[in-house]
């Protein structure tokens, strides 16, 4: 569903940014949410995001010479930035939210990819920054999209993916999973993504909401997951694996069941590190149960699951914060609210909550009253719908 305003709005501020040219093409690449499934992406289990029908919007053409010029209308006091591909492409503070769109140029080029020509950018989201709706991924993946169609390179949207989980990796610094990069540009409608991390094996999943609505409630406490406790966790399950991996065959702690996990536990002595792996492994398999629900039509599990999960975040993996578990706890003891979650890295960010249709403006009423009561400002809420991966438009 895409906002006929927001493409306008890009190939209009293209032909004032760098005037008329011939080949100007605009682009579309969405959000994502994950339903359930978090911080189990880099420890090779399951995860379940869909992409969104809000995301990032381009304007976009090749040039006759080595440049590239970049230009954000989210941030339009930053100006035009430019690149010379003669020169050696590096990430810095200066270049802001440019590092993204170069990190994946930069990616594309180590695999061998390498751009004849620059090009003109506009870009223009309507994702909320510093949501934990993946503005990130999303600016990842469109950039890759867009590199394919103007240069012609032979990639699949699943390489996209890749390629943008890598550059925010080695570039930008955030050492996160596949699962955002993969739910961008893999998106399809009205079907969320069972993923399993480990092979890259999936199925779309219908989501059939009869009644009920998706909505993300926005903390309006930014994250920036490069700063944050992010990778730090990250290399605490890196740690445990291996101790577990003394005494265990596996690859990950999505390896594990719950009864191996708690078998094995004392192997980890640090009684941090167990709470940790503990999350990875309980939320590998509350996806896996979470998916059986949904396929079973039976959502009233499927919203314990995603309790389940919180509070795992919450107790265990400890990423949540006063500001989500508000938005959380508020939204459990509202009627008709068949689940709320954290989504995202945490620290800041996003809930998801699955609603009854008749109890939407009540969610939102007393929610927002008592976190705005405890909190001292406002959260936002979106009604979301599933949309699909990128594409020209």
């Amino acid at each position: 569903m895409i906002d006929q305003e927001m493409k306008k709005a890009v190939l209009e501020s293209f032909e004032n940014t760098y005037g008329k040219k011939e080949n100007v093409k605009a682009y579309f690449a969405p959000g994502r949410v994950n339903l359930i499934g978090e911080h189990t992406d880099y420890n090779g289990g399951h995860v379940f995001p869909c992409a969104l029908t809000i995301g990032t919007y381009a304007a976009a053409a090749k040039r006759d010479d080595r440049m590239i010029q970049l230009f954000s209308l989210n941030q339009d006091k930053v100006g035009v930035v430019s690149f010379c591909l003669d020169d050696t492409i590096a990430p810095s503070e200066a270049a802001g939210w440019t590092n993204y769109p170069m990190g994946v140029v930069w990616a594309f080029e180590k695999r061998g990819m390498k751009l004849d020509k620059g090009f003109d950018i506009v870009i223009y989201g309507n994702i909320p920054n510093g949501s934990g709706l993946s503005s990130s991924a999303s600016l990842e993946v469109l950039t890759g999209f867009i590199l394919r169609d103007l240069y012609g390179f032979d990639v699949s949207n699943q390489d996209l993916a890749l390629i943008g989980q890598y550059s925010e990796n080695n570039f930008n610094g955030c050492n996160c999973g596949i699962m955002d990069q993969f739910a961008v540009a893999m998106g399809q409608e009205n079907s969320a993504i069972f993923l399993d991390t480990a092979d890259l094996s999936f199925e779309y999943a219908p989501i059939k909401l009869d009644g009920a609505k998706i909505i993300v409630t926005n903390t309006n406490k930014k994250h920036k997951l490069t700063d944050s406790q992010y990778n730090a966790r990250r290399s605490m399950c890196e740690e445990a694996l291996s101790i577990l991996q003394k005494k265990l065959d596996i690859k990950g702690l999505g390896d594990l069941s719950i009864e191996e996990f708690e078998a094995n536990k004392d192997l980890l002595t640090d009684p941090d590190m167990q709470k940790k792996a503990k999350h990875a492994v309980y939320e590998n398999q509350r996806t896996i149960e979470a998916v059986k629900a949904l396929k079973d039509g039976d959502l009233e599990h499927f919203g314990k699951l995603m309790r389940q999960s919180h509070e795992s975040l919450r107790d265990d993996y400890d990423v949540t914060g006063i500001e989500l578990d508000t938005l959380a706890e508020e939204a459990w003891k509202v009627p008709g609210v068949i689940g709320s979650r954290m989504t995202g890295g945490g620290f800041g960010g996003c809930t998801v909550s699955i609603v009854k249709d008749e109890a939407i403006e009540n969610f939102k009423k007393t929610v927002g009253e008592n976190y705005l009561n405890k909190i001292g400002y406002e959260a936002t809420f979106y009604t979301v719908e599933i949309g699909g991966g990128p594409e020209v438009i």
